[in-house]
Formats: structure tokens, sequence, C-alpha cells
């Protein structure tokens, strides 16, 4: 897709977070406080990324999850902007910047948490995940 339509199908917020690297304030954003049952897709995809599963509250102001729904649809790559060294996560398909990944998560779940924008995850709530096209992920919730 075009930067012309995205900067028409995504909101400001969403097109600064997922294409020009940008990050949404802390504790100001959609999905920082929200723990409904559902998947987590990429806003400019689609794809699916992360289920409420491997959500978790861990304070850091933005979601957090402790693994991918699958490791082949994000990216890492280092990061050494904002004068630190971490790890940034990329949606595998549409190569949206997601957030960052570090090793300070719950270590009875690998140890990871992948701190995420909400800005770039559009929510697609278990009920209707069949009729959005999202029916083989229901096996996730079993």
């Amino acid at each position: 897709m075009e930067k012309e339509e995205l900067k028409k199908k995504l909101s400001p917020l969403a097109y600064r977070v997922t294409q020009e690297n940008g990050t949404e304030a802390p504790f100001a954003n959609e999905f920082d406080d929200f723990f409904e049952k559902g998947l987590y897709v990429d806003v400019v995809s689609g794809e699916p990324l992360f289920t409420s599963l491997d959500k978790y509250q861990s304070g850091c102001g933005w979601p957090a999850f402790t693994q991918p729904i699958d490791k082949g649809v994000v990216k890492e790559k280092r990061d050494k902007s904002s004068f630190m060294e971490r790890t940034e996560v990329r949606s595998s398909n549409a190569d949206s910047h997601l957030g960052h990944v570090f090793t300070d998560g719950p270590l009875d779940k690998g140890g990871l948490r992948y701190c995420i924008n909400s800005a770039a995850l559009r929510f697609v709530p278990f009920d209707q995940l069949e009729a959005e096209g999202y029916g083989e992920y229901i096996k996730y919730f079993s």
C-alpha cells in the first residue's frame, strides 16, 4: 500500500507509529488497560499478531504481551535510537513498527515483554473472529 493510501486509511497517530517509527504516550492509549478476550492484529495489514491470552499488566504504560501468536508474524531489528540500544519489533508482512521487546517479562512465561503501541493494533473481539475472517484463531482460546 502506498503512503498516500495509508495516510487515508490510518489515523495520524497510527501512521506516525507504524510508518515513521513513532511512539504513543504511555498510559494514555487504547489498549494499555484493556483485557477483553480476542485477537490483536496489525492495523495496516490485518495480520494476526497477539492474543489476549498472552497480554498482561506490566505497568510500562503500553500493552504488553509475553509472546506473539507465532514467532513468524514479527521480526526483530536492532534499534539504537533515543540514546539507548533496544530490540524493535515489526510486523513481518506489512513491516509496521509495533514497539520493542525486552527481557524483563514474566519468567514463568519465557521472560519476554513485547511492549507494543496501541496505535499499531486493531482489536478483534473473540465473538467476532469468525465474522471478521479470523475463525481459524478461535482454537487458541479453547
